[in-house]
């Protein structure tokens, strides 16, 4: 009897701690989703490369924006900065942690909604993090626009300069260190000396160029919402960030005008004709 009676409790406690299961998955699902999704991408874009070459957003819009020997973006590109700003943003919420406010009755228009905060949980990546801290700790909230120029320190108000983030580029290019694909020299340019960051691994950057490329050309579907959520974003960002003609340099003339077609056709439509309302 009490040999039963063991065997019937212990039956109990495992039903009981099965039970619990369910809660922790609910809790953990955005991020379990989202590495899910990742990780089916990866497997067909990377080949199986491990977990280390799968790059962020803002890495890869850095990445199309390097050259490759020298190992540092253009200096005429004004644009790179704010560009990833936009790309922490878009990130965040592919990653489940913001989203934008509701339309409401007024079907307010997609620039002057504002970011709120859906989940405070860590992404593990220090930028992101550091970002969505901001956004969180942050009321009234703020709009996309209003974000980009705060994260990148361009606001007139001394109180709200502490939202900047620095070193955004460098911090990205030593991400990108560590994961194998760039490497870190000095270069002296008279005056002064710089910390470059050339090109190591020459595959993982042209399946970034041809993942962009074949969206426009190969794989075009001529319609946003079919279109993976991250590759649309990924060649809005890269066009904000004026890195995107350097993934179109290789092509041959006719594809090159072609890519460039579709891509205007994209950015002609309104922003949101390009999101599917959940």
């Amino acid at each position: 009897m009490t040999s039963l009676t063991q065997r019937s409790s212990g039956l109990v406690q495992r039903r009981t701690e099965a039970s619990r299961y369910p809660a922790d998955k609910e809790r953990s699902s955005a991020d379990e989703d989202y590495e899910s999704r990742r990780g089916e991408e990866q497997e067909e874009d990377d080949g199986g490369d491990s977990k280390e070459t799968r790059l962020t957003l803002m890495e890869e819009v850095l990445l199309l924006g390097l050259k490759d020997r020298e190992g540092y973006t253009s200096f005429w590109n004004d644009c790179i900065s704010s560009g990833l700003r936009g790309c922490m943003l878009i990130e965040l919420a592919l990653r489940g942690r913001l989203q934008l406010e509701a339309c409401g009755m007024r079907r307010k228009g997609l620039l002057t909604r504002k970011v709120i905060c859906k989940s405070d949980a860590p992404t593990g990546d220090v930028l992101l993090d550091e970002a969505l801290k901001h956004i969180k700790d942050t009321q009234p909230p703020e709009t996309v626009q209003s974000w980009i120029e705060l994260l990148s320190g361009e606001t007139w108000n001394p109180l709200k300069l502490h939202y900047q983030l620095r070193n955004v580029r460098e911090r990205l290019a030593k991400n990108l260190v560590e994961k194998g694909v760039l490497t870190t020299e000095k270069q002296n340019f008279l005056l002064f000396d710089m910390t470059t960051h050339p090109l190591t691994n020459n595959n993982i950057k042209q399946r970034l160029i041809k993942k962009v490329q074949e969206a426009v050309l190969d794989k075009w579907v001529n319609d946003p919402h079919r279109m993976d959520k991250r590759l649309l974003a990924l060649i809005f960002l890269a066009h904000s960030s004026d890195v995107l003609e350097n993934a179109f340099a290789p092509l041959l003339d006719d594809q090159y005008d072609l890519a460039m077609k579709r891509v205007r056709q994209l950015l002609e439509l309104e922003p949101e004709a390009c999101i599917v309302t959940t």
